[in-house]
């Protein structure tokens, strides 16, 4: 079987996609994943072959923060900004599926044109569903922006999934995801050294802060006025403190307090478990990373569904979440000193690893896939109805 995955040139949305596709290499399968041109490198760095669909990628228009009342707004405007670079690799995207001919196409739920090329020639999809929240205003943003291109190939609307794949803990689902595929999340770092002192116990608490690689991308200050004063803060704390963030943004930081053990590119699903809390943005990767480890979380949502993932964490009891207009040091300081101290929140973080990790492995999913491939249908995508 051949399978086509596309994803949107983000690490975010590919790096969950990394695990499902070596599940499928290792049974046999050929797999290709398609993308825009600069991430082809990042695709490469995971061992997977690629092609590119289309150029360099623009995120001009990418919006995080604000007061959540304006949220479905600025979700909107994002889906836009993926429904332009959609729009950007349709073409590409149906050339590789003219040529290549796969079987399936399966999709992270951000990225469009894999799902239009497979409608257009009535192939399957499968769609790995990130994030807790429905996103319907990615879906209309896109069917707005690429109506025109529907039309052309004759497609009514954005074509749905035969298969909706989600990672998450069913009882962290919302009630319209309740009849999606459960699958273990099973973390890709990318880059995975692990330095010394995660495999050596520790002697004070520790503490992992992570604001993902979109947030610090968009400000100049590649987020240090909102990281440091926070850091500055936990050190007295008598806590230690890794500070996950890509090295070319961590070098141009100016020196951090001594608190901070490390500061840099650092593979979470090692990283986490040599901690006591972590401290994200409730992107799907670290949240679910987290979970997995058993950890407890503060989350500090300011992007599009990690709103809904941060209210999933706190409702399970295995977290807490301040939201942009709380965040402050002394806010997140505070919450800090109650997850680290109050054990319920170990408790409900250790029962939440266990629910993940009975969840069914990888591989018993691609015979599903292939089961879809051979007789899966697809169909138009009614208005009101989502995925």
């Amino acid at each position: 079987m051949r399978i086509l995955f596309t994803t949107v040139p983000l690490p975010g949305h590919f790096f969950p996609l990394v695990p499902l596709a070596w599940a499928c290499r290792a049974m046999g399968h050929d797999v290709l994943v398609a993308t825009s041109e600069d991430f082809v490198p990042e695709v490469l760095r995971s061992g997977l072959a690629a092609t590119a669909t289309g150029a360099v990628a623009s995120f001009a228009g990418l919006t995080a923060g604000g007061d959540p009342d304006g949220l479905a707004g600025r979700r909107h405007v994002n889906g836009r900004v993926f429904a332009r670079i959609a729009a950007d690799n349709l073409p590409g995207a149906l050339s590789v599926v003219d040529c290549w001919r796969p079987d399936l196409v399966v999709s992270e739920r951000a990225e469009v044109a894999g799902p239009i090329a497979a409608a257009t020639f009535s192939l399957p999809t499968a769609e790995l569903h990130w994030g807790v929240a429905p996103l319907v205003e990615y879906r209309a943003a896109a069917a707005e922006l690429l109506a025109p291109d529907l039309a052309a190939l004759g497609l009514s609307a954005l074509p749905t999934p035969a298969l909706a794949l989600n990672p998450w803990p069913s009882s962290l689902r919302l009630p319209y995801a309740a009849g999606h595929r459960r699958m273990r999340n099973v973390p890709y770092d990318g880059d995975s050294r692990v330095p010394g002192w995660a495999l050596r116990s520790r002697e004070v608490k520790r503490v992992c802060l992570t604001l993902g690689t979109v947030l610090p991308r968009l400000g100049e200050d590649g987020a240090y006025e909102t990281v440091i004063p926070i850091v500055e803060l936990l050190a007295t704390l008598d806590v230690e403190m890794v500070i996950a963030v890509d090295e070319k943004i961590a070098v141009k930081w100016p020196a951090l307090p001594p608190a901070v053990l490390q500061a840099g590119r650092l593979p979470l699903s090692q990283v986490l478990p040599a901690c006591d809390l972590a401290i994200h943005h409730g992107g799907q990767g670290t949240a679910l990373t987290a979970i997995g480890a058993g950890k407890p979380q503060l989350v500090l949502p300011m992007l599009d569904d990690q709103f809904d993932n941060a209210d999933a964490v706190a409702s399970s009891g295995a977290g807490l979440c301040l939201r942009p207009e709380e965040m402050t040091p002394s806010g997140v300081a505070e919450h800090c000193l109650e997850l680290l101290h109050n054990p319920r929140f170990a408790q409900a973080a250790t029962d939440l690893a266990a629910e993940m990790a009975a969840q069914p492995p990888l591989v018993d999913l691609v015979g599903e896939l292939a089961a879809v491939a051979d007789g899966g249908a697809v169909r138009a995508t009614q208005e009101g109805e989502s995925t």
